[in-house]
């Protein structure tokens, strides 16, 4: 168990956590949800010990083994992939590398000897003898293959690397489990594998995701930072949202009671403070006046900022027309004869563990690569807008905000109009003249959403948008996108966000391309597809969405 009591945190002069309380119990899973920069990874920090405290303690029950999701995807290069999931059992490593050291000496001495039985009764009770086993399942599991486990971290991808570091942080059973945006780079399939994973899971898990699906899959509670404190509820996301919703309006409601009350005793005291026989009475009702306290909301850290795409004209009937696409980069055949005819009002998602497979034919279709093979047109009343997944192009420049914006906007706009545009996007004040190149991951999305709104494009190509987002952020965009009325072509690992938006599934695997026009609710359950997926997989009969 973890208590936390009365723990403050201040940088400089700024109060991030004040008088949090909470108690974090085994078999929970608990969602730590809060605006960006509200302190969720700082408070995974605290909880590890890798911060301290500025008043307050945390207590964790003693031989308790916490393990961390890493963050640096270098840290492990010099090492094996099985190698590095071991390593999130640092005793057992620990054990296991003394051991292996002592078997390779050719002539032990009675004292090494001796070692050995104790390191081999103390490997098998910290669970030795399976840990390769158990390690290669859920590097299965995450997409990892077996052809993968003995290479050097440093021959990986970026994704892969994750995907190994998740691993690692889960392996070995600890007592408590501590994950920031697990799900990050993973694919839907894997996604699957973790939820499953963290059911199962009988110890603590304290996570930090903005995938609303997953947090609605995994947690039995969700801790709730927001007003600098920690407020832990039962019940998952969506529960959380609605109570949260209903508190709120219910206090409204109340302060609105209030406020009807007092002028009605204000108009009262007005009307009779001067007639004698009413005196007494009008006395009284100022002190009822004086007494009537109004319930005060201090400023949230959830900030939604307003998305909305609004086309300069409808589509025709031809908006995109691909044929035999191919596409071989480093050596690796990304894209082989794909075809697609893009209709009007399709909102597809394109799907799939292959992320180089989905950017590649973005970068295609937009123009900002060639083709080995194949073709691609575009309808004469089409005009697209893209965001890409790697947009730090379009930073790098010393202009401000406002300047910045304004190179997309209609040349008889200005200053005013560019700080109200920034201002919905959550821009305000002096953040509207911060320089375009010093921006977060987050800033960076929103920047490139006002960009696209200001496009008024007909035709919507993203890539991965829901990356460096808040759940705020996330939302907004979800709720925008529903209320496009024309084309949207996207690529996404978050299901709530493709379940709601797309009506076509594309998915790019491992041999081959799958297509349905249905949601993906639809998708995952529909048996052909199933059957499908199994050939696309290698013949594995667990994969899952």
């Amino acid at each position: 168990m973890i208590t936390v009591e009365n723990v403050a945190l201040s940088f400089g002069g700024r109060v991030l956590f004040k008088d949090v309380n909470a108690k974090f119990l085994p078999g929970n899973c608990y969602g730590l949800i809060g605006a960006n920069g509200a302190g969720k990874s700082t408070f995974l920090k605290l909880l590890s010990g890798k911060l301290d405290t500025t008043e307050g303690r945390i207590h964790i029950d003693a031989n308790k083994r916490i393990a961390v999701l890493q963050q640096d995807q270098f840290a492990f290069d010099e090492f094996t992939v099985m190698d590095t999931v071991i390593q999130g059992h640092k005793e057992l490593h620990a054990l296991m590398k003394e051991r292996d050291e002592l078997y390779s000496k050719e002539d032990m001495t009675e004292e090494e000897g001796m070692r050995v039985g104790e390191l081999e009764s103390e490997f098998a009770e910290l669970g030795g003898y399976e840990a390769e086993a158990e390690a290669s399942s859920m590097l299965d599991g995450l997409g990892i293959g077996t052809d993968l486990h003995d290479r050097f971290m440093k021959e990986l991808e970026g994704t892969q690397k994750v995907r190994v570091l998740l691993a690692q942080a889960m392996f070995g059973n600890p007592d408590i489990l501590l994950l920031d945006e697990p799900t990050n780079q993973l694919d839907l399939r894997s996604i699957e594998w973790l939820e499953e994973f963290l059911f199962n899971f009988e110890n603590t898990v304290i996570v930090v995701s903005h995938d609303r699906h997953f947090l609605n899959n995994v947690c039995t509670h969700i801790a709730d930072i927001d007003y600098g404190q920690l407020n832990v509820y039962v019940g998952n996301y969506d529960f959380w949202y609605q109570a949260s919703q209903l508190s709120m309006q219910q206090r409204q409601n109340e302060n609105k009671k209030k406020a009807v009350k007092l002028k009605e005793l204000k108009e009262f005291v007005q009307r009779f403070s001067s007639n004698a026989s009413k005196a007494k009475q009008a006395t009284s009702r100022k002190k009822l006046i004086e007494k009537l306290e109004f319930e005060e909301f201090p400023a949230s850290t959830r900030k939604f900022p307003y998305v909305s795409f609004k086309p300069n004209r409808p589509c025709g009937k031809i908006i995109l027309e691909v044929e035999g696409l191919s596409k071989t980069i480093d050596g690796q055949e990304v894209l082989k004869d794909f075809d697609l005819i893009v209709r009007k009002e399709d909102k597809i998602a394109f799907i799939g563990p292959n992320g180089l497979a989905k950017t590649t034919f973005f970068q295609i279709i937009t123009g900002k690569i060639e083709p080995d093979a194949g073709t691609f047109k575009w309808g004469t009343t089409v005009t697209p807008s893209y965001l890409p997944k790697d947009n730090d192009e379009f930073f790098e420049t010393n202009l401000n905000l406002i300047e910045w914006l304004l190179q997309f906007a209609a040349p008889t706009e200005g200053e005013q109009f560019a700080r109200s545009f920034l201002g919905r996007m959550l821009f305000t004040g002096e953040e509207a003249t911060k320089k375009a190149n010093v921006l977060s991951g987050g800033e960076k999305v929103r920047c490139m959403l006002s960009k696209m709104m200001l496009s008024e494009a007909n035709v919507l190509l993203m890539d991965e948008p829901t990356n460096h987002l808040d759940l705020e952020s996330i939302t907004s965009l979800n709720e925008g996108l529903i209320k496009f009325p024309e084309v949207i072509l996207f690529s996404s690992h978050d299901y709530e966000f493709i379940n709601t938006v797309a009506n076509r599934i594309i998915e790019f695997g491992d041999k081959g391309v799958i297509e349905r026009a249905m949601k993906l609710e639809d998708y995952v359950k529909d048996e052909k597809v199933i059957e499908l997926r199994k050939e696309l997989y290698s013949g594995n009969s667990n994969v899952q969405l």
